[in-house]
C-alpha cells in the first residue's frame, strides 16, 4: 500500500515520548488559521512511498531511536488510513512504539472501520483540540469540532492513551470560559495522560509568503509563556471541577 508523505524528520523530540522518527503525511482537510505547515494541505502533492520504504528508512536510524518510536503527523495522517494502518502494523511487528498526531477531523462516529484498523496498532494518540466551541472551531479551522470530540470519546472508550494539545491564540482561544469548558470536557476522558497548552507563535509566516498565501493572523501577536501558563491553570481548574462533579 502506497501513501503520500511531505517529508520525514529523523530525530524528533516534540512528537511523542523519546526521540522519534516523524513522518509528515501530505494532505489535510482543515485550514487552521495558525497552521505552520500550509505546504502539507494539498492532497495531490508529496512523495509517493510504500510502508515498507518508510520502515526501512526508520531502521537506518533505529539505534538512535530506542527510547522513542515512529510518529505519524501531517497534514492529517488519518486522511490516508490504509497506508497509515499498514505502516503502524509493520512498526508493531518490529516492536516499535507508534504515535498518531492528529486532529481527528476525518473520524465518522457511524463508520470508522478503517480507523479501527489504525487504532489497533496505535500506542498513543496526540489529539489536537483547536477550540471547544463548535461555532468558534468552524471559524478557526473551517470545520465543526463534532467529529473531533467524538474521536476523543472513541479513543477513551478504546482505552487508548491520549495526549491533548491545545494552541492558545490571543483573542481566539484564550477566553476563560472556553478554557474552563475544555478542562471540564477533558475530565471525562479516562485515558488522558498529558496536556500540552501551546502558546501561539507566528513562525509560519515565512512559509505563507513563499507559497504566495496571505497569513490569516498577521495582526495577532505571539502569546507569552506566562499567558500560556495561566491558560493551562484555567484548563486544569476545569478538569478538577469536572472530576469533582462526577464523584
Amino acid at each position: 500500500m502506497n501513501g503520500f508523505i511531505h517529508s520525514t524528520e529523523s530525530f524528533g523530540t516534540v512528537d511523542g515520548p523519546g526521540v522519534r522518527f516523524v513522518v509528515f503525511f501530505q494532505g489535510c482537510p482543515m485550514r487552521c488559521k495558525y497552521c505552520h505547515n500550509p505546504d502539507t494541505w494539498n492532497f495531490s502533492g508529496g512523495r509517493e512511498v510504500s510502508a515498507e520504504e518508510m520502515m526501512k528508512e526508520y531502521s537506518s536510524y533505529r539505534e538512535f531511536l530506542k527510547s522513542g518510536g515512529i510518529t505519524a503527523t501531517g497534514g492529517e495522517p488519518l486522511a490516508q488510513p490504509e497506508f497509515l494502518a499498514e505502516l503502524f502494523e509493520l512498526a508493531k511487528k518490529m516492536n516499535v512504539h507508534t504515535c498518531l498526531d492528529t486532529s481527528g477531523v476525518v473520524f465518522e462516529p457511524d463508520s470508522h472501520e478503517e480507523i479501527d484498523r489504525v487504532i489497533n496498532s496505535t500506542d498513543l494518540v496526540m489529539l489536537d483540540i483547536k477550540h471547544i466551541d463548535p461555532d468558534e472551531h468552524r471559524k478557526l479551522t473551517g470545520h465543526s469540532n463534532d467529529n473531533i470530540l467524538a474521536f476523543a470519546r472513541y479513543l477513551s472508550d478504546r482505552r487508548i492513551p491520549l495526549w491533548i494539545r491545545h494552541v492558545v491564540v490571543p483573542g481566539i482561544t484564550d477566553g476563560y470560559n472556553e478554557l474552563f469548558r475544555l478542562g471540564e470536557y477533558l475530565s471525562t476522558l479516562t485515558t488522558l495522560k498529558a496536556l500540552d497548552i501551546l502558546p501561539y507563535h507566528d513562525m509560519g509566516k515565512v512559509k505563507y509568503e513563499r507559497l504566495g498565501i496571505s497569513y490569516p493572523l498577521a495582526d495577532v501577536p505571539p502569546l507569552s509563556k506566562e499567558a500560556a501558563v495561566e491558560a493551562k491553570n484555567i484548563v486544569m481548574e476545569g478538569i478538577k471541577s469536572g472530576l469533582r462533579s462526577t464523584k
